[in-house]
């Protein structure tokens, strides 16, 4: 192994990290609720499902999309919490706003991991490469209670991978010259990009390891897995294709809204004001970005997990609620199956393009559009004024009926409130549970 050729000879031509949080949900519960610390913790009580699992619970063989049934099985002391993902998002931020006080190239690639390019900072901070990622790690940890790992590497794919390395709380550096003994004990499952069906194509070709891949003629990986394939031959030895991108988030190719009950429902009824609830919400965010749809799909989940759908195009674009409702609920009706219980209920708006660009038929009814129109941007400052929903259609009201059951607890956040402080507007900072 030590024989082997370095597939670059040089260092760090470019440095990149990767960081990564370590159990992020949860350690942000233990961060806030410090009397969990130590404690086998998992978020995901409205669902029924785990979305997150502490290490320590990890430890016991619990891991994320487990029921809480089969989860409690296996550790009947587990502590069960609703997902806080407005404090989520206040711990997200912080910790993105901690690596730009070392470099202003910093991409936000979730809630809980970014890379950030460090190339050429080693004069400013007075320090190497290395030293920059363990104080990036150290003031996370000092100023939020949270730890990560961070991979440091010459390109975003080789990072990624090197930050699960040493899992959690770890630092994983691979340099240039070290990058062919570092791939050959990485298994091809691994590999950032590659999915289960290129793993076992590449496994019939003789590969078991990421190293294995990269020693395959370049023309050969192309052939095999396209443009993609070729990306990922290329990171892995150490050629950044894909550079750190700090720029906002593009302009919306597709809205999206879905909504988990928090108990099945057989009720025709009750899921169909859902779907309506989850229009009502995706509307009302096209017409935040000033965009209109020409294409609706709706699909509808099983408690089983499976899923129907159903999609339909416009004539023209519109960004009205009222104008599309009945065709979802004539697409609703021809998907929905009676004795069956739903878990949830999703809406995808498609083919957008701004209210500027649309093009009205000679035909269309312009005074009824109008109309709608004028609606749409009442009900939205009403809502503005009074909350979200306040004013919604009648057919929303059968939320109401909700079964209440211990998986609708609220998360603590938004059961303490801060004086002034509504459900719905708060004040954007994370809260402690200690008592003094």
């Amino acid at each position: 192994m030590t024989n082997e050729k370095p597939i670059l000879n040089i260092s760090f031509p470019q440095a990149i990290l990767h960081v990564d949080g370590d159990a992020f949900f949860t350690s942000v519960e233990q961060a806030m609720h410090p009397h969990l610390q130590g404690l086998p913790v998992v978020s995901g009580k409205e669902r029924g499902i785990i979305a997150c699992a502490s290490y320590e619970a990890k430890a016991l063989g619990i891991k994320r999309g487990v029921g809480l049934w089969e989860a409690r099985k296996k550790c009947p002391e587990l502590v069960v919490l609703p997902s806080d993902y407005e404090s989520y998002s206040i711990y997200s931020k912080r910790m993105f706003e901690i690596m730009r006080r070392f470099t202003p190239v910093v991409e936000e690639y979730s809630i809980d991991e970014g890379f950030a390019d460090i190339t050429g900072l080693r004069r400013l901070h007075h320090m190497s490469y290395l030293d920059i990622a363990k104080k990036i790690q150290e003031t996370i940890h000092k100023e939020l209670d949270l730890t990560v790992s961070i991979g440091l590497s010459l390109s975003k794919g080789l990072c990624k991978i090197a930050s699960d390395y040493r899992k959690p709380h770890g630092i994983t550096c691979v340099r240039g010259r070290h990058i062919h003994l570092f791939l050959q004990r990485i298994p091809l499952n691994e590999v950032w990009g590659f999915g289960p069906n290129t793993v076992q194509l590449l496994r019939k070709h003789g590969l078991q390891t990421a190293y294995d891949f990269v020693q395959r003629p370049e023309k050969w990986a192309q052939k095999l897995l396209g443009k993609p394939g070729l990306e990922i031959w290329h990171e892995l030895r150490g050629v950044n294709l894909l550079p750190v991108t700090p720029n906002p988030k593009p302009a919306n190719v597709s809205i999206g809204k879905g909504k988990t009950f928090t108990t099945p429902s057989t009720d025709r009824d009750f899921v169909y004001a859902k779907l309506v609830r989850n229009v009502e919400s995706a509307f009302i965010r096209l017409r935040r970005h000033k965009q209109r749809t020409k294409e609706v799909y709706i699909a509808l989940r099983l408690k089983n997990y499976e899923q129907f759908g159903l999609g339909a195009q416009l004539n023209r674009a519109t960004d009205s609620t009222q104008e599309v409702l009945p065709l979802v609920k004539k697409l609703f009706g021809k998907i929905f199956r009676s004795g069956y219980e739903y878990r949830t209920t999703q809406i995808w708006l498609t083919r957008l393009e701004t209210s500027e660009s649309t093009q009205f038929d000679l035909f269309d009814d312009r005074l009824r559009i109008d109309k709608l129109e004028t609606l749409s941007r009442t009900i939205d400052e009403i809502n503005a004024r009074f909350g979200k929903h306040k004013v919604c259609t009648g057919t929303a009201l059968k939320i109401a009926d909700t079964p209440k059951t211990d998986r609708a607890e609220l998360p603590w956040r938004k059961l303490n409130l801060l004086p002034g402080e509504t459900t719905r507007q708060r004040l954007y900072l994370p809260r402690l549970n200690i008592k003094i």
